[in-house]
């Protein structure tokens, strides 16, 4: 179904080029946590996950990807976090590597991003790596922000051109890209424009926090339904906010979607979807340092349904790492750490607050909003 692309290898899978959409997921476990984190794989090898992406961030991640490459042949991508220092050491135990460009400023900051990726290609193409160029909206470089701030789907597409043809220029073209964003109208428009301009880069395709089913499947298909019958995406992900036993979720939803599209079964969208009460929720991935999380981001869409006429954004956001920037445009967000949430309004940050007393706090902030709109 993906439009003719080149072809990609991550090793034995091909990606684009008219090859069948690859699904993949993520592992919702720090990779030290090596039973947690083989339990996840086992649970998206046994959905039918073509690529399982894990993420590291420090040594003892590093000793738990080796165990977890002794005990699976499923193919590895590692996700570079913020430390992209650690991708020689990765190299030999995954079969692609994802970096984020709005995280390579934040080490060796004298370094030019250039010889960052220089490096970081070096490596890929020393190992017989994929990259993927993962450009999202709430890490969006510092200077592609500072240039296009007031226009944030333009400076994500910008930054994902720039560094496309930043690695060709190492003579690097094993490489995919994605344009993500929560709101599924955004990831539609980046993605397209993108296509307009580098028609030959196989895509990656996601809604990002695209929170707890049914909202979270919903805005997904917007967007994917969109994209794909227009030959736009080679491989995809669905990020959803399950329970941990229930991560292959988001590999089946994957699949389904594409059967549906195949079939010419599309969804109708109510006509006051996404007008009311938006909650946006991250998937649980291996950043995520408190496993309340996921109960959390339930109880707030439960508490705040009594405001679903409202047209308000409340984001759950599970790791400090990206969570600061991705609550920055929600109308009220939670960011949560190890031991406390914090509580935020747009930008201003609120205060902080213990798993067992966010809710109330939230619910004064949401109930004051709600009044402010009404006058």
């Amino acid at each position: 179904m993906g439009k003719a692309t080149r072809v990609i290898n991550v090793k034995r899978l091909k990606i684009g080029g008219g090859n069948p959409i690859a699904v993949q997921s993520m592992c919702a476990t720090r990779t030290q946590d090596v039973q947690a984190t083989i339990r996840q794989v086992e649970l998206l090898e046994a959905a039918g996950a073509d690529l399982i992406r894990i993420a590291i961030d420090n040594k003892k991640d590093l000793e738990g990807l080796k165990e977890v490459r002794k005990r699976t042949k499923a193919l590895l991508v590692v996700d570079l976090q913020e430390n992209y220092l650690l991708a020689e050491d990765v190299a030999p135990y995954v079969d692609k590597i994802r970096y984020n460009p709005g995280h390579l400023h934040h080490l060796n900051p004298n370094l030019s991003i250039e010889d960052k990726v220089k490096w970081l290609v070096n490596i890929a193409a020393t190992h017989d790596l994929a990259i993927r160029i993962g450009v999202n909206c709430g890490s969006v470089p510092p200077d592609f922000l500072e240039k296009y701030g007031h226009e944030h789907a333009r400076a994500v597409v910008e930054a994902a051109t720039w560094h496309s043809r930043l690695v060709e220029s190492f003579g690097f073209k094993n490489f995919v890209v994605s344009l993500k964003d929560s709101d599924p109208q955004k990831v539609i428009e980046a993605n397209e424009e993108f296509t307009r301009r580098r028609p030959d880069v196989p895509i990656h395709l996601g809604v990002t926090e695209a929170g707890m089913p049914p909202d979270g499947i919903i805005k997904t298909r917007i967007a994917f339904e969109q994209l794909i019958t227009k030959g736009i995406g080679d491989t995809l992900r669905v990020s959803l906010t399950v329970p941990f036993e229930n991560k292959g979720e988001e590999i089946k939803v994957g699949r389904k979607i594409l059967s549906d599209i195949a079939a010419g079964r599309f969804i109708s969208v109510p006509e006051n979807f996404g007008k009311g009460l938006n909650i946006i929720s991250c998937p649980s991935c291996s950043r995520v340092e408190n496993n309340d999380f996921v109960k959390l981001a339930e109880e707030v869409k439960a508490m705040s349904e009594f405001a679903r006429e409202h047209k308000i954004t409340i984001a759950v956001m599970g790791c400090r790492v990206n969570g600061p920037g991705e609550t920055d445009d929600a109308d009220l967000g939670l960011w949560c750490g190890p031991s406390t949430v914090t509580l935020k309004r747009k930008t201003e940050t609120l205060g902080q607050f213990r798993y067992d007393n966010i809710l109330p706090a939230l619910k004064g902030e949401l109930d004051h909003l709600i009044q402010f709109q009404a006058r």
